[in-house]
This record gives C-alpha cells, sequence and structure tokens, in this order.
C-alpha cells in the first residue's frame, strides 16, 4: 500500500510540475484532455449506475468547461470566442440535464465535442509551431 501512495505522490507533483512550466496554450490542450477524462469516467459510472461519482466527475468536467470558457478574451477572439463561449455553455447545459436524468447519452455528446475542440486545438497549435519556426529559419 506505501509503494501506491508513493506512486500518487509522484504522479501529482509530476502533473503539477507539468502545469506549472505549460505555456497557456499547452494549458488550454491539458483542460480539454481533463474534461474529456472526467467525462468518460462519469458515463462509466452511470452506466453502472453509481451516481454519486458519476455526479461527482460531471461535476468536476462543468468546473473545467467553466475555465476554458472564462479564458477565452472575447475581445482578440471576437466571433470564435463568442461561438466558443455558447458551445462551453451548452456543454455544461447538457451535464445538467445528464445529471438531472441519469443519461449516459448526454455526457457522450460532450465527449464528442469536447474531443473534437481538443482536436481542433491540438490542430491549430501544430500550425503555429510551424509557422514559428518558418519564421525562425527566414531570420537566422
Amino acid at each position: 500500500m506505501l509503494v501506491k501512495a508513493n506512486n500518487a505522490a509522484e504522479s501529482n507533483q509530476y502533473f503539477e510540475m507539468k502545469v506549472q512550466t505549460a505555456t497557456p496554450e499547452a494549458l488550454i490542450g491539458m483542460l480539454y484532455e481533463g474534461a474529456i477524462r472526467f467525462l468518460k469516467q462519469a458515463a462509466s459510472e452511470m452506466n453502472d449506475m453509481d451516481w454519486h461519482k458519476a455526479h461527482t466527475h460531471i461535476v468536476r468536467a462543468q468546473n473545467v468547461v467553466s475555465e476554458l470558457n472564462v479564458s477565452l478574451d472575447k475581445r482578440k477572439g471576437g466571433e470564435l470566442a463568442d461561438n466558443l463561449s455558447k458551445i462551453y455553455d451548452y456543454v455544461n447545459n447538457r451535464l445538467i440535464e445528464a445529471n438531472i436524468k441519469k443519461d449516459p447519452n448526454y455526457v457522450n455528446e460532450c465527449i464528442r465535442l469536447l474531443s473534437e475542440l481538443n482536436s481542433a486545438w491540438c490542430e491549430v497549435m501544430k500550425g503555429a509551431k510551424s509557422s514559428s519556426k518558418a519564421g525562425m529559419s527566414l531570420a537566422g
């Protein structure tokens, strides 16, 4: 049991270091991944009818989605930021319904939406890295 506790402590330390050293862009990806992970756990727990654990994971995912929403810069992001905010609001509303109706289909819908946003975010970040590398080689 002590070994498991040590591994958990090391894992938490690693995660904390990863968060503290991550770029803001990387943090967004980590938030998406965290919300998706919580929702997958919630869906599984709903299928097992473990409502308390499912509720806990849904609320954790809602907290992450809320963090994504407040991190939007609507002045700089314009219409894109407004649309993302609407999607995040939709996801939160669907998760409220999932919790009330005890329906994993709502959770699975949110997993799909967040997974698509995460994939798009990763593609944007890859493009940004490629552009900055190209700029560096041109400048060098």
